[in-house]
């Protein structure tokens, strides 16, 4: 039955592609977007060279510069890649700021600690894959929605943290944790080396595996997924999981920066992976999204805040204008679904 409902697909799909070219097709939608965001990227480097060319026009201040831009992305480009996924299969995650509070203070524990920095890394992914497990089974098995799931594990997950710390900063001086943001590899930090192979990585397997296509799937039409075969139910677990992952290796990172874990890590970085997200491309209902439309989304929101640091303009001013771009992404996202909801459907065939 599914043979035949491909060949009927496939059927109406010829008429609409004949006389088209690539470009002009839906499956050329995400390059063209991220094609555009190269563009956004282009324009803040334009705008910086005009409001500080002493350092946007100095290429080995610019390198410098750009480099400290993607160290900074780095923590929340991990946690995106988790929030695409999840975003995907349309579902919501508010609880990975979190997450990453109670993976840092965990992790930096002195009991951990004294069993040193491999302790520390498995605790760390350990604690955010162990909450990320429990909010797939609350949402797979428990029927919760996901936005109210994740919003009750954000605020048991800062409670938590804050009763292990005493609300005091824990500090870490194991060597190996450390080198994460003080070390470099032929001039690239370790932070952003990680950083760059989970985008890799989650590209692969969005892409490349039966578990991508899945989660596609199940974001474009769930009950049509569960009719094909897929166990939604798992596969939304494990979603959860992975964004629980990315937690934890998000954590390492932080920790690595600030040398020290708090229940204080993390904040409005689940707002900061969902609006990266968003501007990328991913779609709010699931279905549509990219990693590399997400890394874009990340890479332009940690662009504007340079500049806004570069050219010491206040914080309040910088969120505002980081509420409107995402107020913007969205209408976007929403034009061009009704869009295509309008597009005229091809003529039938003489044959049909």
């Amino acid at each position: 039955m599914s043979t035949a409902t491909e060949s009927v697909e496939l059927q109406q799909e010829q008429p609409k592609a004949a006389g088209q070219s690539w470009w002009q097709r839906d499956g050329a939608d995400s390059v063209k977007r991220n094609l555009a965001l190269i563009g956004v990227l282009l324009l803040l480097l334009i705008i910086g060279a005009i409001t500080r060319s002493d350092i946007f026009l100095d290429p080995s201040r610019l390198w410098s510069n750009e480099l400290t831009v993607l160290t900074q992305a780095s923590s929340i480009g991990v946690i995106t890649v988790g929030m695409t996924f999840v975003m995907m299969s349309g579902g919501i995650d508010l609880s990975v700021g979190a997450l990453l509070a109670l993976a840092s203070v965990w992790c930096t524990t002195v009991a951990t600690q004294d069993m040193g920095a491999f302790a520390m890394i498995f605790t760390a992914l350990a604690v955010g894959a162990g909450a990320g497990l429990v909010n797939g089974v609350l949402i797979s098995y428990g029927k919760l929605v996901p936005f109210i799931a994740t919003l009750a594990m954000m605020l048991s997950a800062r409670g938590l943290a804050q009763n292990i710390s005493g609300s005091h900063t824990q500090i870490t001086t194991e060597p190996l944790i450390l080198s994460l943001a003080g070390d470099k590899l032929l001039g690239v930090p370790y932070m952003v080396i990680i950083f760059l192979l989970v985008v890799a990585i989650g590209w692969v397997v969005l892409n490349r595996t039966t578990f991508g296509r899945r989660t596609v799937a199940i974001g474009g039409n769930t009950e049509a997924a569960r009719l094909a075969g897929i166990n939604v139910r798992l596969q939304t677990l494990l979603l959860y999981v992975l964004s629980g992952l990315c937690c934890g290796i998000a954590a390492l990172m932080v920790v690595s920066q600030t040398t020290s874990g708090s229940n204080t890590h993390g904040d409005l970085y689940e707002l900061s992976a969902i609006a990266a997200a968003i501007i990328g491309g991913t779609a709010l209902t699931g279905g549509r999204g990219t990693i590399i439309g997400s890394l874009l989304g990340v890479l332009i929101f940690t662009q504007i805040t340079n500049l806004f640091i570069v050219n010491n303009l206040q914080l309040d001013i910088q969120r505002i204008i980081n509420g409107g771009i995402i107020v913007a992404a969205v209408l976007i996202q929403q034009f061009r679904v009704t869009s295509l909801w309008r597009r005229p459907s091809a003529k039938p065939s003489a044959t049909s």
